[in-house]
């Protein structure tokens, strides 16, 4: 019988990018002026390669009031308020920002570089020097590819912030999106996958319909996000769905399955992510690994940033 530890060990010559989770270890160990810095230098940097969608109004109405509030401040305020996120410090901007999601958080930073553009928010200090650690990590940046760009900039701001004890309940995020009718759905057809569960939920998630899709998991079934612990039980996945994967577009390219032991079968899919702060330009190289029980019921599935767009043609690997 399987046991998630188990489950995790599916397709174990799937190379995933470890060069994301140690870029962003090594950011988190720089001073938080250094990581501010980094922070802009990167957003101009990828804003030559990659454009940044900017976040509609309903994406906004959350961080909204905390952006014109920093905005009436001094020009020392801003920066210390800028400081105390990045450092954890205890401040009530620092509080509030703990317990916005990921999207909200994005779109912050977003709009905070768009305020330091027109002047409206302290800048960095012009010839303010990266330090030497700072600089290899901003070089490090440079050298991943635009989908490991954009989990980098994810991950350099999801941990900022004062929560000490979060309660996780009480995450604000923005507006759920209504799921997008049915006879408006793009079919999926990936080469090499004819199993229904894995076609319903590339289609259901692309509907943002999570309703349908949590039902394909088993009440005990889990999913493990990229660089993440697994997320446990139908409740768990469906609030993360909700959370963090509105109006993904997943592009699936190829796949392929064989049988398990106790009657599961595991399905590999490779293919593209594309997020709707990047736009149509900009994919993530990604595998899932599926697991599902007897009844094609998901009771396992994970989500891989891979190494290099050369991992999404080793479908055959075994």
């Amino acid at each position: 019988m399987y046991t998630l530890d188990k489950a995790q060990q599916i397709f174990p010559e799937t190379l995933t990018a470890d060069a994301v989770p140690a870029i962003t270890a090594r950011f988190k160990q720089l001073s938080a002026e250094d990581q501010l810095a980094l922070i802009w230098f990167a957003y101009l940097e990828m804003g030559k390669t990659i454009t940044i969608a900017a976040p509609g109004a309903a994406r906004m109405a959350l961080a909204e009031p905390t952006l014109k509030e920093i905005a009436g401040m001094s020009a020392d305020e801003q920066t210390k308020v800028m400081c105390d996120l990045a450092a954890k410090i205890n401040s009530p901007i620092s509080n509030r920002y703990a317990y916005w999601s990921v999207n909200v958080k994005l779109g912050f930073w977003y709009e905070l570089g768009e305020l330091m553009r027109k002047g409206d928010v302290a800048p960095i200090p012009p010839g303010y020097s990266l330090s030497l650690n700072a600089n290899s990590v901003l070089a490090s940046v440079r050298k991943a590819e635009q989908g490991q760009q954009i989990t980098l900039l994810r991950n350099f701001v999801v941990d900022m912030g004062f929560d000490p004890n979060i309660d996780d309940e009480k995450i604000q995020s923005e507006p759920i999106v209504a799921p997008t009718p049915v006879d408006q759905r793009e079919e999926i057809f990936i080469p090499g996958i004819l199993n229904q569960t894995i076609l319903d939920y590339m289609v259901y998630l692309n509907a943002n319909d999570f309703d349908q899709l949590i039902d394909l998991f088993l009440d005990d079934g889990a999913l493990q996000p990229p660089f993440q612990r697994p997320i446990v039980g139908r409740e768990a996945i469906l609030k993360f769905f909700r959370r963090d994967c509105q109006n993904l577009k997943l592009l699936p390219q190829g796949g392929y399955g064989e049988p398990a032991e106790g009657g599961f079968n595991q399905i590999k899919v490779t293919g593209k992510v594309q997020t709707p702060w990047f736009g149509r330009e900009v994919g993530m190289n990604v595998a899932w690994r599926f697991l599902l029980d007897e009844n094609n019921k998901i009771y396992f599935v994970a989500i891989d940033l891979l190494a290099s767009p050369a991992e999404l043609l080793k479908l055959g690997a075994k």
